[in-house]
């Protein structure tokens, strides 16, 4: 039973633009998120790694090796057990800085871009084999069916089909996500495609040519010896190289790199597929004797590689037949693609880019996505050139052993990523070197009919498929001794040993914590401009601020340092980690250090330890519950207390800092003390760069209510501690200080009442007999004289009684009010109440008052004890104004502060007087014209509001008149939310 090429042809376009429509509606985004990211998708997607071994191949193993073909698969399935311990360290590193392939972790770990590009080579020729696998496989199979096919024909259709669909669904440069979901769907069909293939086909073997179990038991038994070649092969070494190779192939093929990591789209689909996989490539395996044994009773003519092509031929089945056609192309193409899109961005990355940065290019994303569909094109013509020149002439398991060899090279170099920190770039390129060139002049060469590299010596060398295991063995024994010799000898840079402390398991690095020269996110668009151009420079700093959740101008050091390596991550991902490396160290440098070292980052080494919080077990653990119970004390400790570095950066900042300051950690922790808001930022950094270790009762005004702090400083250096710093303590005293002020205030009270009752009773007497003397006389004559001096004498006795009652009044004015029983109070309205109430009095009719305060400046006091103030002084600038002049009352906020100035016109005050106006009893009236204590009481009341208070005279230099009395009282700012009318309503 054969079939058309053009009907063949017809159902592998059918079957592809399948996949294609697939893929489409994956992108597109019309299938569910859950469905596409799935860990069964994600789990079917690594069933890329069988390709067509699981269709053909595998069969034809088995005839040769019998039960060996199962290293195959048990080799990759040991590795995906093994998955917490081989390639989750893979996945977190690729993960953390974006490395998309092999050569790419290379490259970071090692610190070469000769180890990536080597890592590149390598993949790409031992590669050239696999591809050449799946070619032969298509144009076979379709030969096989179609006997009028020409298989160069199919061969150059197929790359075709394959480079159509990886240009379409893989070569697309997203610079969010490097995932390629449509590809990953496609790929997931076409394993179940596969699997369904083999079990049907097998199920059908089984039952309609055997005719059950007891049918293939029965036929067993009479062919006994082929049952012997299945259980005796198996002593062959070949399949322990087999296994060590797919092992390998977990981490090294490209495809399986690209699916494992890459696409990868959550932890747990990883921690699922570690027994998914195993398990469908056991559903793979369980067909295969059944099938090899069924071909051989049917006595099927084709090669065993293709028995199940000859099987449903056999059994005249056109469906059948036509089913495992299509899954042989279905795991050919899958493989191909993801194969050639991994190569072509690992050429792209570590061949193209650093011999030409796009730097001219207007849109490095488009050029970068041409570049790299160029560089497929390229991969699959030299797929088809290796194929039509050596591949057709080699068996499929042949190639697949060349292939999986090669790849085999790089496996040291990725075990010393994770497990061995102390191997180097010199030991892994001579290691890869070494066992190339064994793999090129043992396996390569002879297997390709047209060089014997051996024959200068006169040894004449035959390919000797049975040994290809030894060779494979020795090329890595080499490159093992090698990679180890050549790191032991040869010392590690410090950016290895960095690296590779960042890679390995358990492993913390302690970045230091220097200075960039850029000083905000604005500097990184700027500096990165050159190199990558304005526009996609700003997007690449905006992507990592995005990913950061940081604001878009950002300033704080630690911050900046966290930016500049997510940009490297990121550049990473987009040209290659040695690029990237290159160009941030180039354009985001760091400013030379000023000493000899400097501190180590800590605020990185504490994010670190706290992504391990779940993983670190034994002593680690004990010693991350010691340092957590201690930086949890410093945190809740009741005292406001930071840590600074030498060079000014905040290192901590403790919740009582948070609530003192109001500022919160995440706000100030990794940037300088300059950075903090003027008031704190003045007196932390004039402390803390001061010699004095102790400030005590230091005031500051916060919201309008003064505080008073003391602050205490200590040195972090030592010999445990050689960064340097210091840590400040900073008490609030605020407390404490009202506590004395009222202490003081009731002391006062006491004293001045004491005294002021003394006063009215040594005097009060007195006076109450003179006073009434003075009415008797008046009674007692008609002289006008002696009335009138009457008069004077009741005269004097009143103000006597209104001084003693004033001395009263200014005893119960305490210097300091409990602050805590102050509400907002508005200036401009006190002001207006003052002038309302002198204009109850018959004095200064003729003066005018201006009140230019503004009405939302506010302070927090008590009401009327201010308007007691401004009554005083008013009244005070109304007695010494003309007739016909005008006093103003002005007002402005300065920072924390409300300056409050009341000019008049008057005479002035002499400059001799200046310093004693203040004082109780001390007046520059006439007699009979005022006591001496308003002045005072203002200035007692302003003290209790911990303002002060200020005379200027003149308040006009020109004319030399006229005095301004200027006020300063702690401003009240209202907390976020609140409005000025509501403080209205309120007061």
């Amino acid at each position: 039973m054969s079939f058309s090429a053009t009907g063949l042809v017809m159902a592998s376009l059918a079957y592809l633009l399948l996949l294609f429509g697939i893929a489409w509606v994956t992108e597109q985004g019309l299938l569910p998120r859950q469905w596409v990211r799935h860990p069964l998708v994600y789990t079917l997607s690594l069933g890329v790694y069988a390709g067509i071994w699981a269709v053909y191949a595998a069969i034809g193993m088995a005839a040769d090796s019998g039960y060996g073909f199962l290293a195959y698969y048990l080799g990759i399935s040991g590795a995906f057990l093994l998955a917490p311990v081989l390639l989750n360290p893979i996945m977190r590193i690729g993960r953390a800085y974006q490395l998309t392939s092999l050569a790419d972790l290379f490259a970071y770990r090692y610190r070469s871009q000769w180890a990536g590009t080597l890592a590149t080579l390598c993949s790409g020729l031992a590669i050239l084999a696999l591809l050449s696998m799946q070619i032969q496989a298509v144009a076979k199979s379709a030969s096989i069916l179609a006997p009028d096919t020409s298989p160069k024909a199919m061969s150059l259709l197929f790359c075709l089909i394959v480079l159509l669909f990886a240009i379409l669904f893989g070569a697309r440069r997203d610079q969010n996500s490097e995932n390629h979901q449509g590809l990953v769907l496609a790929v997931a069909f076409d394993s179940l495609v596969k699997l369904g293939a083999l079990l049907a086909i097998g199920a059908i073997v089984l039952f309609n040519v055997f005719g059950g179990m007891n049918g293939l038991d029965e036929w067993l038994a009479v062919n006994k010896a082929t049952t012997s070649t299945m259980t005796l092969a198996i002593e062959d070494g070949s399949w322990r190289a087999l296994m060590l190779m797919s092992f390998a192939g977990a981490v090294v093929l490209p495809h399986m790199y690209h699916m494992t990591f890459s696409e990868n789209p959550s932890p747990k689909a990883l921690a699922k597929a570690s027994w998914g996989l195993p398990l469908y490539l056991l559903l793979l395996a369980l067909p295969v004797p059944i099938i090899l044994w069924g071909g051989q009773a049917l006595g099927v003519t084709t090669s065993p590689n293709f028995y199940v092509l000859g099987i449903a031929q056999s059994l005249e089945s056109p469906f059948l037949t036509l089913l495992m056609y299509i899954a042989g192309l279905s795991a050919a193409s899958g493989l191909m693609i993801v194969s050639t899109l991994s190569l072509a961005g690992m050429v792209l990355n570590h061949v193209v880019l650093p011999l030409k940065t796009p730097r001219d290019q207007a849109d490095i994303y488009r050029w970068l996505q041409w570049v790299k569909r160029l560089l497929i094109a390229v991969i699959i013509f030299f797929a088809l050139l290796f194929h039509e020149t050596v591949g057709q002439h080699l068996d499929l398991a042949i190639l697949g052993a060349i292939s999986l060899s090669g790849m085999l090279q790089l496996l040291p170099g990725a075990l010393g990523v994770i497990y061995w920190p102390e191997g180097n770039r010199r030991g892994l390129i001579a290691g890869l070197i070494t066992g190339l060139a064994i793999w090129l002049i043992t396996l390569v060469l002879p297997f390709s009919h047209t060089i014997n590299p051996l024959a200068w010596l006169g040894i004449p060398l035959v390919p000797d498929y049975g040994n290809w295991h030894i060779f494979t063995f020795a090329s890595i024994t080499a490159n093992i001794t090698v990679f180890g010799l050549f790191s032991i000898l040869s010392a590690s840079s410090a950016e290895e040993t960095s690296a590779a402390q960042a890679c390995s398991l358990g492993a913390l690095s302690r970045p230091q914590r220097r200075e960039l020269v850029a000083t905000s996110s604005t500097d990184f668009i700027r500096q990165l401009s050159d190199p990558l151009g304005e526009e996609v420079a700003r997007r690449e700093v905006e992507r990592a601020l995005a990913k950061l959740k940081l604001p878009a101008i950002e300033y704080r050091p630690y911050q900046l340092r966290r930016l500049r390596d997510q940009v490297e991550i990121n550049l990473s991902g987009l040209l290659g980690p040695s690029v990237a490396r290159d160009m941030v160290q180039r354009h985001l440098g760091f400013k030379p250090l000023a000493r000899g070292n400097t501190g180590q980052d800590i605020r990185y080494v504490e994010r670190a330890l706290g992504e391990y919080q779940n993983r670190l077990t034994g002593l680690a653990g004990e010693l991350d519950n010691l340092r957590r119970h201690y930086r949890q004390t410093l945190q809740n400790l009741p005292i406001p207390a930071c840590s600074v570095g030498e060079d000014g950066e905040i290192l901590m900042w403790n919740h009582a800092m948070e609530a003192l300051t109001g500022i919160t950690a995440d706000d100030v922790v990794g940037a300088r003390l300059m950075a903090l808001p003027e008031h704190w930022h003045h007196l932390l950094e004039d402390f803390n760069s001061g010699e004095e270790l102790h400030r005590y009762k230091h005031r500051l005004d916060l919201k309008g209510k003064p505080h008073w702090l003391n602050l205490h400083k200590a040195a972090l250096s030592g010999p445990d501690h050689p960064e340097g710093g210091s840590i400040i303590l900073v008490e609030d005293q605020t407390e404490t200080r009202l506590l004395e002020d009222e202490l003081m205030h009731s002391e006062r009270l006491a004293s001045v009442g004491r005294l002021a009752a003394g006063v009215a009773h040594e005097i009060g007497n007195p006076v109450t007999g003179i006073s009434s003397l003075a009415q008797n006389l008046k009674l007692e004559t008609d002289n006008p004289d002696i009335l009138d001096t009457a008069d004077q004498i009741q005269q004097q006795t009143r103000r006597i009684s209104t001084i003693l009652q004033s001395l009263m009044n200014f005893a119960r004015t305490g210097n300091h009010a409990q602050a805590n029983r102050y509400e907002p109070v508005s200036l401009h309205r006190c002001v207006e109440e003052s002038i309302n109430l002198l204009s109850l009095s018959d004095k200064g009719m003729g003066i005018r008052y201006r009140n230019e305060i503004p009405e939302d400046l506010q302070v927090l006091g008590d009401e009327q004890r201010l308007v007691q103030v401004f009554v005083n002084l008013l009244a005070n600038a109304r007695d010494a104004s003309p007739e016909g002049g005008a006093i103003t009352v002005s007002g402005n906020g300065d920072g924390y502060s409300a300056i409050i100035e009341v000019v008049d016109q008057g005479s002035g005050i002499p400059a001799d007087q200046l310093d004693h106006v203040f004082e109780p009893f001390y007046t520059t009236k006439a007699p009979n014209k005022g006591t001496g204590l308003g002045l005072s009481l203002v200035y007692s009341i302003i003290e209790e509001h911990y303002g002060n208070i200020q005379v200027e005279s003149p308040a006009d230099p020109d004319t030399g008149s006229g005095t301004l009395v200027r006020l300063r009282l702690p401003a009240y700012q209202p907390e976020s939310g609140e409005t000025t009318a509501s403080q209205h309503e309120r007061s």
